[in-house]
């Protein structure tokens, strides 16, 4: 099923990420996962680019496992290095899994990887572009908080709404903390005229060194609260484990209590952890 027609429906719903394995890495813990996330009834499971050696076949076979699990899989593509060659490989192999949603990317080059000198796809508006013609349903990503590599707001925006144009069905949220901050952002983008539906994208910080990374490679704003959090329970797991679904589960319910229906978890392959979300949407969902 088209995830544009999974949010048209305006009900509450969870949707959450898993990543393939690394290369050469067994592909039965990934899929374990899978089927206990899909038990849980999401909208959709989006699976993230694979791993250099062997990405998309990675992504692909995962997605078509989530399918399997009766449910929605969305696969994540990605085309700073790939030749418009590679894409329609790639596209006509997901194609012939029965995969109906791709999320657009750029990407980032991995480390010593060529980019073409005459790149086919220099940012993801290229590939939206070239994907539109398909009967595929299109997303994007933005940045609540700004594009790491974009020094104004305003201009990340402009450059969104250039993509969104281009064909997309749909946006999904970087990770935020602070439920404001996506309310302000989301009113800059209906003033600029991105009228597509919005996923919110909630990352549950299950342990310390999780968000001293994360604030290392997006400057996410932490509130104050949510700092207080990790400073009193980040050195005891269970105790981070538990404090980290209840907030993540709280910027949930007041998203759904706002008007926001649908919101994705980056999940990091940890069944566990959406379980527990799950369980305290209870009654919600």
């Amino acid at each position: 099923m088209k995830i544009k027609d999974l949010l048209a429906k305006g009900v509450p719903s969870v949707s959450f990420e898993v990543f393939p394995p690394k290369k050469d890495a067994p592909f039965e813990p990934v899929k374990e996962a899978v089927a206990r996330l899909a038990h849980l009834g999401p909208s959709f499971i989006s699976v993230t680019y694979g791993a250099s050696g062997n990405a998309q076949a990675n992504t692909s076979e995962i997605a078509s496992f989530v399918q399997a699990c009766g449910t929605p899989a969305l696969a994540h593509l990605t085309c700073l290095t790939s030749s418009r060659e590679r894409i329609a490989d790639e596209i006509a192999d997901l194609r012939s899994r029965g995969i109906e949603n791709i999320l657009c990317l750029r990407g980032d080059a991995p480390a010593n990887a060529e980019v073409p000198a005459a790149q086919a796809f220099a940012h993801a508006v290229d590939l939206v572009r070239a994907l539109r013609p398909s009967t595929f349903c299109l997303g994007g990503a933005c940045y609540p908080e700004c594009h790491p590599e974009c020094a104004h707001l305003a201009d990340d925006i402009a450059h969104l709404k250039e993509k969104v144009e281009a064909g997309l069905d749909f946006l999904t949220t970087q990770m935020f903390f602070d439920n404001n901050v996506f309310y302000r952002y989301l009113s800059k983008l209906r003033d600029a005229g991105v009228v597509v539906p919005v996923i919110a994208g909630i990352m549950p910080v299950t342990n310390g060194r999780q968000i001293k990374r994360i604030c290392q490679l997006s400057g996410t704003y932490l509130p104050s609260r949510f700092k207080a959090i990790v400073d009193r329970f980040g050195d005891d797991p269970e105790s981070m484990l538990s404090a980290g679904v209840v907030y993540a589960a709280e910027q949930i319910v007041d998203l759904f209590a706002n008007g926001v229906n649908a919101v994705h978890v980056y999940t990091m392959n940890r069944p566990e952890v959406a379980e527990r979300i799950m369980s305290n949407l209870s009654g919600i969902i």
